[in-house]
């Protein structure tokens, strides 16, 4: 049974085609994989699936009765809410059955016998579904998913827009979780998320009985938890059965074969122009001219599809910095209250190191203290000498209105338009991306613009906050070459050990500094 069809969707944004003509049918129990490249279109499809937003052409059907769970990358959370009441509002519709029951028992004292016995019997269905969907035990639903997800540890009642990224997509799906939806919606439900509540995550969507479609970068999480492709590409959706290994195995396969039979074509159509060019002109020949002309005329040819342009990242690299890049004395890091324990660190001019440790711990707090964007509650970070520092951070100021091109001569002016454009084309930028507000990119677009600043200036120590979020395969694995043969230092904030293992001289484990109990 087809819980979602979608047919013949258009949509695109100004001049930018992002599907054509796409269709897609969600069957009951479908564990799908949503993957593309950065920027074909996959949380935009998304958003026109839950109506969030209306696509030019095409329509979108769900079957009656079906609640939707979508967990959205870009989900704001409203001030003053605290973790509970975001918890709480799975069962919305809970309380609004209370409510209806509260007026209902308002009402009972004016109406007369039919009325009453009318009333009676609605308030006993309400008792009867509040009773069967665990009402009356809410709060120890909440806290029972509070403790699964570590909510509890950060502060149950703590205000949301205080949170890490990371402790936000947690709280997101706990309220998930507590809905229990007939679909689950999930667009990069890793970002920001330590290995220990991937691990959860896997654990619940392998147990989860009903349909999903999870949009990931995320290989070996995605492999563990899907059945089913869907390809999104050139403004086209193509099913796969099985995982992303199987998926590549027949895309490659398929890429073979019509890269084969479209040079078997050009052949022959080259064959046929250049018969029609000797022969038309001849009287003895020019009806097999013509024949072979409405040959050529009836042919369906086979097009390629262009080549995306895949990123290259090639750090420039600045003179060597002294022997240390920093030290720390008694540090202890917090905002209200400390996160660490007194730390004293050192890092050696050479060395690539990665933090680990659950989220919220402060491992961005620390970044930021070493490089004096924040205040130590006490102790102090020393950097060394001679240091030229890349910092990339984890998200792009949002409302920036700024085109691509504008965002990157504010950090290099001397560079002429071609310089900025070929820069921006470098890190996998088409120039319809190029040209854009940076507002309206995906995710690992915006990251892309980001890792261009970054690239294009002298550096020797890097400190990268979580730089694969949102990134698509092709530009992990590039940005992955690219941090191996650097010269200078790293400090690395990274959630996917693959990424990292094998390249890092050390990992440093920060819960064993941090004052949080996990």
């Amino acid at each position: 049974m087809s819980i979602l069809t979608v047919s013949n969707l258009s949509h695109g944004f100004g001049d930018r085609a992002i599907f054509n003509n796409v269709s897609f049918r969600l069957l009951k129990g479908e564990h799908i994989g949503l993957i593309g490249a950065n920027g074909e279109g996959k949380s935009t499809f998304m958003n026109i699936v839950t109506g969030k937003l209306q696509p030019d052409d095409g329509k979108v059907e769900w079957s009656k009765n079906v609640r939707v769970g979508y967990l959205d990358q870009h989900t704001a959370l409203e001030k003053g809410m605290t973790i509970r009441d975001v918890l709480k509002s799975a069962f919305s519709y809970l309380f609004e059955m209370e409510e209806k029951m509260n007026q209902i028992c308002d009402q009972m004292g004016e109406a007369d016998e039919d009325g009453l016995n009318a009333m009676m019997e609605e308030l006993g269905t309400i008792q009867d579904l509040l009773t069967m969907h665990d009402f009356y035990i809410i709060d120890s639903k909440v806290e029972e998913v509070g403790r699964a997800l570590g909510l509890d540890d950060i502060g149950l009642d703590k205000d949301v827009t205080d949170l890490s990224g990371g402790q936000r997509t947690k709280v997101l799906l706990g309220k998930l979780l507590l809905e229990k939806p007939d679909i689950l919606l999930l667009d990069e439900p890793t970002n920001y998320l330590d290995v220990q509540h991937i691990e959860w995550l896997k654990r619940y969507l392998n147990e989860y009985e009903n349909a999903f479609i999870l949009i990931s970068h995320d290989i070996p999480f995605l492999n563990s938890v899907i059945n089913l492709i869907y390809h999104m590409e050139n403004q086209e959706l193509n099913r796969y059965v099985g995982d992303y290994d199987k998926f590549v195995e027949v895309h490659e396969m398929r890429k073979s074969q019509l890269e084969s039979a479209y040079k078997r074509q050009q052949q022959e159509i080259s064959e046929l122009e250049d018969f029609v060019a000797r022969n038309k002109a001849r009287v003895s020949t020019r009806n097999m001219a013509m024949s072979r002309q409405k040959k050529l005329d009836k042919m369906d040819v086979i097009e390629l599809a262009a080549e995306k342009p895949k990123p290259e990242f090639n750090f420039k690299e600045a003179r060597a910095a002294g022997k240390y890049i920093f030290q720390t004395n008694e540090l202890v890091i917090g905002y209200d209250e400390p996160l660490s324990i007194p730390l004293n660190l050192s890092m050696e001019r050479g060395q690539k190191i990665a933090l680990t440790g659950a989220n919220g711990i402060g491992k961005t707090t620390l970044l930021k203290s070493i490089l004096g964007l924040i205040k130590p509650l006490s102790g102090e970070a020393v950097l060394g000498d001679y240091l030229h520092i890349g910092y990339f951070e984890q998200e792009m100021a949002p409302g920036n209105t700024t085109t691509c091109i504008e965002e990157i001569w504010k950090e290099f002016p001397s560079y002429s338009q071609y310089q900025v454009r070929s820069a921006l084309a470098k890190c996998g930028l088409t120039t319809k991306h190029i040209e854009s507000q940076v507002r309206v990119l995906s995710g690992g677009e915006q990251a892309k613009v980001r890792l261009c600043k970054l690239i294009n200036r002298e550096s020797n120590i890097l400190l990268l906050d979580e730089p694969t979020n949102h990134l698509d395969v092709d530009a992990k694995e590039e940005l992955q070459r690219a941090l191996k043969a650097y010269k200078g230092s790293i400090l690395l904030i990274c959630h996917e050990p693959e990424f990292f293992e094998g390249w890092v001289t050390d990992v440093w484990d920060c819960t064993k500094w941090t004052t949080k109990i996990f």
